[in-house]
């Protein structure tokens, strides 16, 4: 089950780099984050912001298939959230 705190309880270390998929569907804001992660140093948070719902199960899900960590999943006062990616690799 993926946890989800208000961005104010956020990770302690801030994000490297912010992708805007706001009012993308997926699998756009996971494609983006592929495109991306590779342009922030290793152990270097990635936040994914993203309104669609699937966004806020799939991105976990690609975190576990590719080996990144999930950091956690955090509101957006506007809605949707700021899903925090580390780079593992």
């Amino acid at each position: 089950m993926t946890s989800v705190r208000t961005a104010a309880e956020g990770a302690t270390q801030p994000p490297a780099l912010t992708i805007d998929a706001l009012g993308k569907k997926c699998p756009i804001p996971i494609i983006m984050l592929a495109e991306q992660i590779n342009h922030v140093p290793l152990n270097a948070i990635v936040s994914v912001l993203a309104d669609d719902p699937a966004a806020f199960t799939d991105v976990p899900a690609w975190c576990r298939l590719k080996s990144h960590h999930h950091v956690g999943s955090y509101e957006l006062p506007e809605g949707g959230w700021a899903i925090h990616v580390r780079r593992n690799y």
